[in-house]
């Protein structure tokens, strides 16, 4: 099947494609654990020939086609869980769960991912190796890729993984990557200062933790301007600052909290470190202890070189070469299949969902409680995902 053939076949299934995602959309599920998402693909996939796994820990599943020949074998993923968050829309098939949107496209993804299956099960009598359908709950910070992967569900490894990920603020249907780090790891941090309080006329009497807190915010910001490189991207803001309970009452302790983004694993251990090291020095100066507690999230996203050049290939065969763009920096944002690229050279890939013609740039973005998303772009990834299987089982990384 050629490239124009394997798109012409994608949106054959735009209808099939749209109807999965919008039942999808309306029920949205949060965490590890995706019931009514997982029985809908279950359902729209019953009549394919793949062989289905499911993890203890997770309502995960790994769908494999098993070509008629032995050979190589590549993962693709597509991710089901939504935010927990409401949307604002007014769509017809708007969330039925009050306090719970997709927002982030998961509701694309996975259909987009059964779309490729449908089109990689009609080829299985060509096929040289095998393909892994991994959909996965649990992205949205609960560590769904880790948990699957911890099942024993991507047992054995695949030789390559592929993944694409919808932005309501780009190009109509083009297809973005780059080599290398792709999204940032992203850390928790919680400062507490422990102070003592008392009455407001009489701070002298008191350990105040307020200025202290302050200067702990602001001794953050030179921390990264003044200790990393620029051209290595750290980002660390504090999301949130509470201290006290009424106007004339010094508080006895203060709490700092906010995320860490950082490109590397170097970057990642020292801008942790050093965190420990602002806060315990700025509260000893005032007289008062400091407790520092960082949860680490997903790690830095990696894209394989050689995946990222193939995925170009695909996009470009199958759109033109305006259908690939090249992202001139990483996005700060955060991705657990940074797990299974820790374990597996591969890639993700962007497609833009922004209406065709619009003022791309102005659109609402991923997370927004009015995110829209172009549905005439979906077969471009359902295509892009077949074609980085196909192409792979094929030859492999090589040209």
């Amino acid at each position: 099947m050629s490239a124009p053939d394997l798109l012409d076949a994608a949106r054959g299934q735009l209808g099939t494609i749209i109807a999965l995602r919008r039942a999808i959309h309306a029920e949205p599920e949060l965490g590890l654990h995706t019931p009514l998402t997982s029985a809908k693909v279950r359902a729209a996939l019953a009549h394919l020939p793949l062989e289905w796994r499911e993890g203890a820990t997770t309502t995960g599943m790994v769908a494999t086609l098993r070509g008629a020949f032995p050979g190589r074998r590549v993962l693709l993923r597509g991710d089901m869980d939504a935010l927990p968050m409401p949307e604002n829309t007014g769509l017809d098939f708007a969330s039925k769960f009050e306090g719970r949107m997709h927002a982030c496209g998961h509701d694309t993804h996975t259909a987009m991912l059964a779309g490729a299956a449908e089109l990689l099960c009609a080829r299985q009598a060509e096929l040289h190796g095998e393909v892994q359908f991994m959909f996965q709950p649990g992205e949205e910070g609960y560590h769904g890729a880790r948990f699957m992967l911890n099942d024993g569900l991507i047992d054995p490894l695949p030789d390559a993984a592929f993944a694409l990920h919808v932005m309501p603020n780009a190009a109509h249907g083009v297809i973005a990557g780059k080599p290398g780090p792709l999204m940032a790891a992203a850390d928790q941090f919680a400062i507490a200062l422990k102070g003592r309080g008392g009455h407001a006329s009489m701070p002298h009497d008191t350990l105040d933790p307020v200025p202290a807190a302050c200067a702990v915010v602001a001794a953050i910001q030179a921390m990264v301007t003044r200790r990393f490189n620029a051209a290595g991207a750290v980002v660390v803001t504090v999301t949130q600052l509470a201290a006290g309970t009424a106007h004339n009452v010094i508080a006895d302790h203060a709490s700092i909290s906010g995320t860490m983004r950082t490109l590397s694993a170097q970057n990642r251990a020292k801008v942790q470190q050093l965190l420990h090291g602002v806060a315990n020095g700025i509260a000893a100066a005032h007289g008062m202890e400091a407790e520092v507690t960082i949860t680490e999230g997903f790690p830095v996203t990696i894209c394989d070189p050689r995946a990222v050049r193939l995925g170009q290939a695909v996009a470009q065969s199958l759109l033109g070469e305006r259908g690939w763009h090249d992202l001139p920096a990483p996005i700060m944002g955060a991705e657990d299949f940074a797990y299974l690229l820790e374990k597996v050279p591969g890639a993700m890939f962007f497609l833009g969902v922004a209406p065709e013609g619009d003022d791309w740039a102005s659109c609402c973005g991923i997370h927004s409680s009015r995110m829209h998303v172009d549905e005439s772009a979906l077969p471009n990834g359902t295509a892009l995902l077949a074609g980085c299987a196909l192409r792979f089982l094929e030859r492999g990384f090589g040209p």
